[in-house]
């Protein structure tokens, strides 16, 4: 049976931020919920999966996920998470767009960010903790982002092929025979993708083979195990296309982070 989103009140009428901190074993999933307040969702240690009916969204350390207010999302954790969640008052932060989206954090942001979890709720009549507020929220709008998300295609067909290459990251069969088994041509599937993710059928494979292999190195596998599982021909496939996206190497940027 279908389960439906719950509301998840975080906010106060009288803070205009509030934060909260949690301890996440390997493998546990925050069910599908929403709040009425905007979020940013922070890792210290660990990595997080971020789903909505738009897409996924796969946050190491360095990074976060901007959620918007009433956005349904679930998170599934990889490896012990160390989540620290800043709850923002609706459109508090003007400049971060209104949908997900994956965004840098500097090691100023990190550090602003943990800060802010010290206490559970922040407001601008206070004027130190005003200062805070003002500050953590430049650093938020000027943050670059990363495209390390998978949008979610519409298309019954398309959907199907997203769903078996989201199952199978490391399945070798080509595309075509992946397309076939879906019940389209692999022309109509590329149409589709590009039209509803952005993404062509091949660029949608190679994110979702990279995610999986980010979320594997986070439970404590081997660059060279996850590069295979994942479907890499080889572990330095793996670590050009890492390097690329996150400028490190796995091994660095995991123990930077």
């Amino acid at each position: 049976m279908r389960q439906h989103a719950w509301f998840d009140a975080r906010g106060s009428a009288s803070a205009q931020l509030t934060t909260l901190r949690y301890e996440y074993a390997d493998g546990y999933r925050v069910p599908e919920h929403f709040h009425d307040t905007d979020q940013v969702v922070f890792a210290s240690k660990g990595v997080m999966t971020v789903r909505t009916k738009q897409g996924i969204w796969v946050v190491p350390p360095r990074r976060a996920v901007w959620i918007p207010a009433r956005t349904t999302h679930s998170i599934t954790m990889s490896g012990p998470v160390s989540m620290r969640t800043l709850y923002f008052a609706p459109r508090f932060v003007r400049k971060l767009p209104r949908h997900c989206c994956v965004i840098n954090v500097s090691s100023l942001l990190r550090e602003l960010i943990l800060h802010a979890c010290e206490a559970k709720a922040w407001t601008q009549k206070i004027p130190v903790q005003r200062n805070l507020i003002g500050i953590l929220t430049e650093q938020l709008e000027a943050a670059g982002s990363t495209p390390l998300q998978l949008p979610r295609p519409v298309d019954a067909r398309a959907l199907r092929v997203a769903e078996m290459l989201l199952k199978s990251p490391g399945d070798s069969r080509s595309l075509a025979e992946v397309c076939r088994h879906c019940g389209a041509s692999k022309r109509t599937l590329e149409r589709l993708f590009l039209d509803e993710t952005q993404l062509t059928l091949g660029k949608w494979r190679q994110q979702a083979r990279l995610l999986h292999a980010i979320k594997l190195i986070a439970t404590g596998e081997k660059v060279t195990t996850a590069a295979l599982d994942a479907g890499y021909n080889s572990p330095s496939a793996f670590i050009t296309m890492f390097k690329k996206l996150l400028g490190a190497t796995p091994a660095r940027y995991f123990d930077a982070g």
